[in-house]
């Protein structure tokens, strides 16, 4: 099949085709005489194993090793699981940074007045070294406040980290069903 075919039957575009091959991510297509690109069944299940490992926030370092043991025959359960879990771990951490990313700018949000005045707190703040304080609700006009203090809570982000944990292992026993032996 050609590049087009390949992308459409990956769900890729045929950019990130070549951009794989150029990585070494993917083995270099051979070529028919006039120069194109053709691609087989298996190339196609390559390019799906690694738009799902993209998926699930793998980087191209971690598909490399992914895709290195998925070949591997005498590969052990362990080294995909430990590679997963320090995944979950990287993802925990970038979770929480976030958060106080989300909360820090919470917090501007709420300071600015938000009105036709040129002084505003967001831009304040940002040119400061340190985030306003968190704001105080004022009382009297509950639609005015509302969603200003909200934070997820402890059961939030442990669904969260929950789910993406069950993503990665379905994915992970779904690749090893359909893709023993490659």
């Amino acid at each position: 099949m050609n590049i087009g075919e390949a992308a459409e039957a990956a769900g890729v575009s045929a950019k990130m085709i070549r951009h794989y091959e150029q990585i070494g991510l993917l083995p270099a297509a051979r070529r028919t005489e006039s120069g194109y690109r053709q691609y087989a069944e298996h190339d196609v299940s390559v390019l799906r194993f690694i738009r799902q490992s993209r998926r699930l926030g793998f980087s191209m370092q971690q598909i490399s090793e992914l895709l290195g043991l998925w070949s591997n025959s005498r590969r052990s359960s362990r080294q995909v699981k430990d590679l997963a879990l320090k995944h979950i771990a990287d993802l925990e951490q970038k979770m929480r940074e976030m958060a106080a990313m989300k909360q820090d700018l919470e917090r501007l949000a709420a300071s600015c007045r938000g009105d036709d005045l040129p002084d505003c707190t967001i831009i304040e703040g940002l040119a400061s070294h340190n985030p306003p304080p968190p704001v105080q609700q004022v009382k009297g006009n509950p639609a005015h406040n509302k969603d200003r203090t909200r934070q997820p809570g402890p059961k939030v982000h442990a669904a969260a980290a929950a789910s993406s944990s069950d993503l990665l292992v379905a994915w992970t026993h779904q690749a090893h069903a359909g893709h023993v032996g490659h």
